[in-house]
């Protein structure tokens, strides 16, 4: 699996879903702004909720273009894993939990929750701002985090890091 291919995945999700944030927004605003909507009586809050949604909408977009930046500017700083330095911003790491299961995750700045799917593989963007992001900064091939989610512990084994 290749970090550069998956990094770019991750960008085209974020350029796509900020498209549609700023579409919504932009339909949000009209809603709330139509002459149609101005409120006639007390308990008409359609104009209201409209603005609200589009308030919202507006924060979203915000949101989105700040990821896309972040995830831009560390293309132009994305390097290859360094077995001295371990896993870092901008690691592409596996990792494989106490029954078996493995997963693959992207340290990024931001984006966090985003899944692309690479050779039918789901990839997960995770930050250091997570548990789990913060556990593995600094880990190499074979080391084993734990985090505590919910009250329950979770072990993990980083099987590879790219």
């Amino acid at each position: 699996m290749n970090k550069h291919a998956v990094l770019q995945l991750i960008l085209e999700k974020l350029s796509v879903d900020l498209d549609i944030a700023q579409r919504a927004a932009q339909t949000a605003y009209e809603t709330a702004t139509h002459e149609e909507n101005i409120a006639e009586n007390k308990y008409d809050t359609l104009g209201l909720e409209a603005s609200y949604l589009a308030a919202g909408q507006a924060k979203r977009v915000e949101e989105i273009k700040q990821s896309l930046t972040l995830c831009q500017n560390l293309q132009l700083q994305l390097r290859a894993y360094d077995a001295q330095r371990g896993i870092e911003v901008g690691a592409l790491v596996g990792l494989e939990d106490e029954n078996g299961r493995q997963q693959w995750l992207f340290l990024a700045p931001d984006a966090a929750g985003l899944k692309v799917e690479v050779v039918g593989q789901p990839v997960t963007v995770i930050t250091p701002r997570s548990p789990l992001g913060n556990s593995l900064l600094g880990k190499f091939e074979g080391d084993e985090v734990e985090i505590l989610v919910a009250g329950a512990r979770q072990h993990f084994t980083v099987t590879e890091a790219k």
